[in-house]
């Protein structure tokens, strides 16, 4: 075994991830850049430097060191620790993908638990009560709660018989579109694919056709996400196919996920589009079509809805045109069609749905070259849902780009916000 210093010499530092421990750990102490400049004995830029992994290849331990002094924290912390941004890490993760590959959860089978599974009604209460926390924006909070929910939900398919089971299958069958949703912010799309999967599987068993089309659309997003988009069109729309029918006789659960359908084949096509390096016209092309299909949808449910937490309407419509003008790179377009969303209609969406928009939007100001424009809009997407903005994959890239793409007078609100998502400055 060797001392902690002997190791790190031989094993050399991460400049980039010592610089990102350095600045939450500043910012955590409330210390500027300019006070913690002096207590090291160094220039500001010095510290920005440091700060991005830029100084040097491999930090001089008595450096490192002499940060960990001043910050106030342990040497090892400064080298090892995670950079705390309150997201959901690694280890939360994995236990949401322990539970999704749980024996008993795969099979379906009872568990060893002599215990009677929840009754029904609390059970949907459970269920209800993780969505609305997940369009409240509260993704983090999420990997606590969807361990058990997959296995109560389970046990509950198992154990009951008739109307009770069928309700236990869409329970069951909306967990996992939960694990789906959430996984696809949390970047894991590899979790999220799978969950969707098995969250078709079990509304089938439900015989619920509102059930079947909403685990249908979960999964072309979750395909979407993972890079089979002309496969997730084709999927979305065999099931709008296959379900309508049924659903046009459901009423305004019908329409609302049947619309949500056309509103995921319009992602799906815009994204294989962008793949496309032959020819994104055929898909590019089918975009408008499925927006106006959902729109049909919209005009026949007549207001804006938060049908089985789908939040579909007109103005859900308008927010997937604003998402699919990102995708094909046509941001002035997704800048319009935001601006043209009154007050109003954003203020009756669920957060995340208004958090999302905001950051669709950030991404079309920066295609539109409105750079200072998109990170007011993301500080705007930051106060409605933290988790948006500061964990989520694709919108952290967003602020990376803006960095380095300098937005003027924005830079040191930027900088800040970098800093609350983890990233260097």
């Amino acid at each position: 075994m060797c001392g902690l210093a002997l190791c790190v010499r031989r094993t050399p530092v991460d400049p980039l991830q010592i610089g990102r421990r350095v600045r939450f750990w500043r910012t955590r102490r409330g210390m500027t850049q300019e006070a913690f400049a002096a207590l090291m004995g160094k220039s500001v830029r010095w510290v920005e430097e440091f700060e991005g992994g830029r100084r040097q290849a491999d930090p001089q331990l008595s450096i490192v060191r002499l940060a960990a002094l001043r910050l106030n924290i342990t040497l090892e912390r400064l080298l090892t620790d995670p950079v705390d941004t309150g997201c959901v890490g690694e280890a939360e993760i994995e236990a949401v993908r322990r539970a999704l590959y749980r024996h008993d959860v795969i099979t379906g089978s009872c568990d060893h638990s002599s215990a009677p599974p929840r009754p029904v009604e609390q059970l949907r209460r459970s269920v209800a009560h993780a969505h609305l926390g997940f369009q409240a924006g509260h993704f983090s909070q999420l990997s606590s709660v969807i361990p058990a929910l997959l296995v109560d939900t389970t046990r509950a398919a198992q154990h009951y018989e008739g109307d009770d089971q069928l309700v236990s299958y869409e329970l069951l069958s909306l967990a996992l579109e939960l694990t789906e949703a959430a996984a696809i912010k949390w970047g894991d799309t590899e979790l999220a694919v799978v969950a969707g999967h098995r969250a078709v599987a079990a509304a089938e068993r439900s015989e619920n056709p509102v059930i079947k089309a909403s685990a249908a659309r979960r999964l072309g997003e979750a395909m979407t996400s993972a890079g089979q988009a002309a496969g997730a069109a084709q999927f979305v729309l065999a099931a709008a196919e296959r379900l309508a029918p049924e659903l046009l006789r459901c009423g305004p659960d019908g329409y609302s996920v049947l619309g949500m359908l056309y509103l995921k084949a319009a992602m799906a096509a815009a994204a294989a589009a962008e793949a496309d390096d032959r020819n994104p016209g055929q898909h590019a092309r089918r975009v408008p079509d499925f927006l106006g299909q959902a729109e049909e949808q919209a005009e026949r449910l007549g207001c804006d809805d938060n049908r089985l937490w789908t939040a579909f309407g007109p103005t859900n419509v308008s927010l997937y045109a604003v998402a699919a003008h990102v995708q094909l790179s046509e941001g002035a377009d997704a800048v319009a069609v935001a601006s043209g969303i009154s007050a109003a209609a954003f203020q009756n969406l669920p957060r995340e749905r208004r958090a999302h928009l905001l950051t669709d939007r950030a991404h079309g100001e920066l295609q539109a070259g409105l750079r200072e424009q998109a990170v007011a809009t993301l500080l705007e997407a930051e106060e409605l849902a933290a988790d948006e903005v500061r964990c989520r994959p694709r919108t952290k890239t967003l602020v990376e780009n803006l960095q380095l793409l300098g937005v003027g007078c924005a830079e040191g609100r930027l900088r800040a916000l970098a800093d609350r998502c983890g990233l260097p400055g």
